[in-house]
């Protein structure tokens, strides 16, 4: 291996793997390189920028030998836009390093041995247009492509989009996005192009200044549609403007609203919603169970692909009619609705109290008489006297977040020693650290990964754990 006198520059580097971020691996002698945009079995010269004692972070300065995984990126904002980092690998590719990521982590973190109990990957059944929600940056600070001059700014600097990664002041403006259906792009472009117009000012991330900060859009299976316009500083004439025009140039729209946000962050949660038309919440609908969604809702991003991820959380859990199941990390109750009727009775916990109405309200319309929800923080729900309650449950379905369980959870866990515990993980490397205590007094069964994302690096994780005898 070959390497400049600044020990910046490698020649000749083999892609060997694909780290947790998505970036690919290379290695040499007691270096290893974390590269962008980097496929296992590429060969290529690598740039070093950023340098630590073992390690370096680097990109591609010149591809010597192309990945037989590579293929064309089908989107014109790949590299620079932050999502689908995965565009330039081929679908079956994805997949096998989804699974590969898997195993890993549950090998290498939570020392199971698990080659007999892992099943095959479940694609998503669409790899574009599969998200039913997304978020797009209002700002005038429009991030500057290639080609164009950054010392002479441009006199249009409006964007309309997403964040660029690391640079919370700079939006690309999105031209078309190939992860929601339409008509999402033909909304964000006439919104857009309608703010230019009529010169509505676009927010300023780092002086908070501006009328057009957010604009939120969700789309269901069932055909219904909602659009948020999250203004900032503006005046009811501007919003009445161009509220008016969404609506009416998209009468399609089911639910058409707007907040008024002028915190210093974009979260709407603690926001008013104002209705401008229609109802305040769209609906989705799974084996004829509907779910209600408002603005501040939790529903997984991929439709289609939820179904399945909770027909296998349902078929792992082998249901006979009669069981007492607790719905941990419940969220909007998804899941404790979706098998309420196979089972004798659900018991759902969320810490976010709204996502409990929610909850209450999916059970509600869909006539489901045997669930109950709680709000508050698992931990502290979640202990004996909340056992004592409410019975010892046959099984335990846990949905936790990124972080994994809190460690006073799976001690819980430990001790009401239900007999199965469907375990539903978006990280395996938390989940292989809560199963490596599980395992002292459960052994796992079956794995399945979900692909609800692709061309991400990440991957759902299906485990059933039964208990020991």
């Amino acid at each position: 291996m070959n390497k400049t006198a600044s020990n910046r520059f490698f020649e000749d580097v083999a892609i060997i793997d694909i780290a947790e971020e998505g970036k690919g691996v290379g290695k040499t002698d007691d270096f290893v390189l974390f590269v962008e945009k980097a496929i296992p079995g590429d060969i290529a010269d690598i740039e070093v920028y950023k340098k630590k004692k073992n390690f370096g972070e680097g990109k591609i300065a010149k591809l010597k030998t192309p990945s037989p995984y590579r293929t064309t990126a089908f989107c014109e904002h790949f590299g620079t836009c932050g999502g689908c980092k995965w565009q330039h690998m081929t679908y079956e590719a994805q997949l096998q390093f989804k699974q590969k990521s898997v195993t890993d982590a549950l090998s290498r973190l939570a020392k199971l041995e698990i080659e007999d109990k892992m099943l095959p990957i479940l694609p998503s059944p669409e790899d574009r247009y599969y998200r039913n929600k997304l978020e797009f940056t209002f700002s005038d600070k429009r991030w500057l492509t290639d080609g164009e001059n950054r010392s002479d700014e441009p006199a249009d600097m409006n964007a309309l989009g997403f964040h660029i990664p690391g640079r919370f002041d700079k939006i690309l403006d999105i031209d078309h996005c190939y992860l929601q259906a339409d008509p999402s792009n033909k909304l964000r472009n006439a919104i857009r192009t309608y703010a230019k117009a009529n010169g509505l000012s676009f927010y300023n991330l780092k002086h908070h200044e501006g009328a057009l900060r957010n604009l939120i859009i969700r789309t269901s299976t069932t055909g219904e549609l909602m659009v948020i316009v999250v203004f900032a500083y503006t005046t009811e004439e501007e919003i009445s403007g161009l509220m008016s025009f969404v609506a009416k140039e998209f009468p399609e729209i089911t639910s058409l609203l707007y907040i008024i946000n002028q915190k210093k962050n974009d979260t709407i949660f603690d926001q008013d919603v104002l209705v401008w038309n229609g109802p305040e919440y769209i609906h989705e609908e799974m084996e004829g169970i509907r779910f209600r969604i408002g603005p501040k809702s939790f529903y997984q991003t991929n439709s289609v692909q939820a179904l399945h991820l909770y027909e296998v959380t349902r078929d792992f859990a082998g249901f006979k009619g009669d069981e007492l199941v607790y719905d941990l990390y419940t969220g909007a109750g998804t899941i404790a609705n979706f098998i309420a009727r196979g089972v004798r009775e659900v018991v759902g916990v969320e810490y976010v109290p709204s996502a409990i109405e929610d909850a209450k309200v999916n059970s509600g319309i869909n006539n489901i008489g045997n669930t109950k929800f709680y709000a508050g923080d698992m931990k502290d729900v979640l202990n004996a006297d909340f056992v004592a309650e409410h019975g010892k449950p046959d099984v335990i379905i846990t949905d936790p977040p990124r972080a994994g369980m809190h460690p006073d959870v799976v001690a819980r866990l430990m001790e009401i020693e239900a007999p199965k515990i469907v375990y539903v993980s978006c990280n395996p490397a938390t989940q292989a650290r809560d199963l490596l205590v599980l395992k002292e007094k459960y052994d796992v069964e079956k794995i399945m990964p979900v692909d609800m994302f692709p061309h991400t690096q990440h991957v759902e994780n299906v485990a059933l754990l039964v208990l020991k005898s």
